[in-house]
């Protein structure tokens, strides 16, 4: 028996987790929504996945890969696309790139555009070389002139107190994607799916309804 009060009537879900981070950052969401439902994939050089990509990549060449993964080894069909950061970066370019593959996008704490403080890509380059390139590859993104051509139903959450992509980033991005919707988290900063799980995952269900009572 489907429960309906998170029921994900038109599609999986597949979540992208950001810089220097991995699958394990949506347990709270893939526990919510179901395994049979819901999938966080690890970037290459991320969580349980080999790194196969160069030192220098793009969000676009991390959408190629992330295209590959959900389609070519999950083999699912028009899923929705959910990403935190650079995650959500590489979402909002599948939906520029893919747009006829897939079903909606969840954009959570990211931006169209994701400048970075040089302190951090410092401190990233000591980190990791993976790590590096997660956040030059959000410093070079900027899509911010391409979001009117999204057509894809979208939902926006951003934590009210995101200092890494604070909430005039999903203002914007609201503003410039037709037909989205927008939903402020109190009491959460950037990894706002972790900081408030429960309201994020209420979020999504609601617009999944949604979406399942517009007509088809």
């Amino acid at each position: 028996m489907v429960n309906e009060a998170h029921a994900t009537p038109h599609s999986s879900l597949v979540f992208i987790h950001g810089s220097g981070a991995s699958s394990r950052i949506w347990q709270a969401q893939v526990d919510h929504f179901g395994t049979d439902s819901a999938f966080s994939i690890d970037l290459p050089g991320h969580g349980e996945r080999p790194d196969t990509l160069p030192q220098e990549v793009s969000v676009s060449n991390y959408a190629r890969v992330t295209h590959e993964i959900i389609f070519q080894e999950l083999r699912l069909t028009a899923p929705i696309i959910a990403g935190n950061s650079l995650g959500g970066a590489i979402a909002l370019t599948m939906a520029l790139e893919y747009a006829s593959e897939l079903s909606g996008l969840i954009l959570i704490g990211t931006g169209a555009r994701l400048r970075v403080h040089p302190s951090i890509l410092e401190e990233a380059k000591k980190a990791s070389v993976v790590t590096y390139r997660d956040w030059a590859a959000c410093n070079a993104f900027d899509d911010m002139n391409k979001l009117d051509e999204i057509r894809l139903p979208t939902l926006i959450i951003c934590g009210a107190d995101d200092r890494l992509t604070p909430v005039k980033y999903s203002q914007y991005m609201h503003d410039h994607i037709q037909g989205s919707t927008l939903c402020i988290i109190p009491n959460a900063g950037h990894a706002v799916m972790t900081d408030q799980p429960e309201q994020v995952n209420q979020a999504i269900d609601e617009w999944l309804l949604m979406l399942s009572d517009k007509p088809q």
